[in-house]
């Protein structure tokens, strides 16, 4: 479980995170929404230690790690961990490499056991016939992909994934989605995505938080933000350029 208690954060004159007050469960798939700009990947940022909030505290599983060392935060990433929006695979290793490297570096394993474990992560994420080829010679979702078979092989609790549908077409968002609904339902994972995804959002979530100028706006259920009347959820939900979002 990830607390957020009052946490603000600027950057020079620039508030991005104003009085932020979040609780996300475990067991949940939670969706951060809101336009670019707005705070969504920095809040989450903190929830792994990447930042420091200016005020407030963060609290993961009820232990409050705000002043924490960068120890204690490495034990947390090793049960949250970020996957961000651009796969950071290595280029000259292939794809059963990049999902064993932490296997070997983490679990002490060997390059036999190591890639072997490798192989069963990348069945999970259906890549397991691409696994000797390099990344470059796979397509922008199967980097994603594999990017979160790499993150599985720590064997997290939680899996934020930063906007993990961001480029693709129509298809591959929808594989994507499909992995997301796995990873929570079949490997009863917590997973929370930072998205703008209008299809995603609807066909995936259970929860959906907007956040808008930096505070959370609407925290409810998708079939909330359908119904809601409030302007600001509504203009973003129907995609318009137009709207209370402008001033």
């Amino acid at each position: 479980m990830i607390e957020f208690r009052h946490v603000s954060k600027s950057f020079g004159d620039k508030p991005v995170l104003v009085d932020i007050d979040l609780v996300l469960k475990d067991h949940e798939i939670t969706y951060i929404i809101g336009t670019s700009g707005t705070g969504k990947s920095v809040l989450m940022k903190h929830a792994v230690g990447l930042l420091r909030p200016d005020s407030g505290r963060i609290l993961i599983d009820s232990k409050d790690m705000t002043d924490a060392s960068e120890e204690e935060w490495y034990q947390v990433r090793r049960r949250y961990l970020m996957v961000f929006q651009h796969p950071a695979l290595f280029d000259s290793m292939p794809v059963i490499g990049n999902v064993a490297l932490p296997l070997m570096k983490h679990y002490k394993l060997d390059r036999r056991k190591a890639y072997a474990e490798a192989m069963n992560y990348l069945q999970m994420v259906g890549l397991d016939e691409k696994a000797w080829k390099l990344p470059s010679e796979v397509a922008i979702t199967e980097r994603k992909k594999v990017s979160i078979a790499r993150a599985l092989a720590v064997q997290p609790q939680c899996i934020i994934l930063d906007e993990p549908t961001t480029g693709l077409d129509v298809y591959s968002s929808a594989s994507i989605d499909k992995l997301i609904m796995n990873l929570a339902h079949e490997l009863k994972k917590t997973v929370v995505v930072i998205s703008h995804d209008l299809r995603s959002i609807l066909n995936v979530a259970q929860r959906v938080v907007l956040l808008y100028k930096g505070k959370v706006h609407l925290d409810g259920e998708p079939k909330d933000f359908l119904a809601t009347k409030d302007p600001i959820a509504r203009q973003f939900m129907r995609g318009e350029a137009h709207g209370p979002m402008e001033t």
